[in-house]
């Protein structure tokens, strides 16, 4: 009978038959896995099944392909730090649905999963409520190296050099300084200035989301006909609202 035993963030929870529930979660050997948690609809359930909490997760099934079943013990319960802070709690809800959305199941991803705990410290740390944001973006650049699309934002595509680069193309990811780009300027994605952009006409935390959002959009989840998760969308909206014309 396998079985293993792991910690884990929760990416998403559904109901299942008479009180029980289906959850995802993001572990580093197991990557994205799903199990059936008897009685994990119920009120006393509620606290723990919950998206962007920390647990430790015992999964057990006849088969090795079987849905399985998962017992789960609270380990860190994130969302409920952060009830005071929408913008962070948004950032844990759009990380976990990002995740669950791009990872295929059951691939391991340590390196993806470290930094997905990593992220979640950070965003609990900031007081400030804005720092963090540019931890976000650089790990949905993670997650994109991670499902195969890294971009490599070092070096102008056009010249190799690695000063003065200032926008990104939006269909092959490639960087670019800011004298080569001509009369495609306009065309292309601004590159924040906190990941190297020379003169960046939008508010850093609004041009990585975009960035960032753009490659997700077209390279992972268009491809499987899908939109971006709602909540991604909402996370970029309020850092628009917050940001815009400062």
């Amino acid at each position: 009978m396998p079985d293993w035993q792991a910690e884990g963030i929760i990416l998403s929870v559904r109901p299942h038959g008479e009180g029980s529930a289906i959850l995802l979660v993001l572990t580093d050997h197991h990557g994205r896995h799903a199990g059936l948690v008897r009685g994990g609809s119920s009120s006393k359930m509620r606290g723990v099944m919950q998206p962007g909490n920390r647990v430790h997760v015992n999964w057990r099934a006849r088969l090795e392909e079987q849905l399985g079943q998962m017992q789960v013990e609270l380990v860190q319960s994130v969302p409920a730090m952060l009830l005071d802070s929408p913008l962070r709690l948004s950032g844990v809800a759009s990380m976990c649905a990002v995740l669950d959305g791009a990872l295929p199941e059951r691939e391991a991803q340590p390196g993806l999963y470290e930094g997905s705990v990593a992220l979640l410290d950070v965003i609990v740390l900031d007081d400030n409520n804005t720092g963090w944001l540019e931890g976000y973006v650089r790990w949905e650049l993670g997650l994109l190296a991670a499902i195969g699309y890294r971009l490599d934002l070092s070096r102008c595509v056009a010249s190799g050099e690695t000063v003065d680069l200032a926008y990104v193309s939006p269909k092959s990811g490639a960087v670019v300084a800011i004298h080569q780009a001509g009369v495609f300027a306009n065309r292309m994605l601004p590159l924040p200035n906190f990941l190297g952009g020379l003169c960046c006409p939008k508010h850093d935390w609004i041009a990585g989301l975009d960035l960032t959002g753009h490659f997700l959009s077209k390279r992972v989840f268009a491809v499987h006909n899908l939109d971006l998760p709602t909540q991604r969308k909402r996370l970029a909206d309020m850092v628009d609202k917050r940001y815009n014309g400062k």
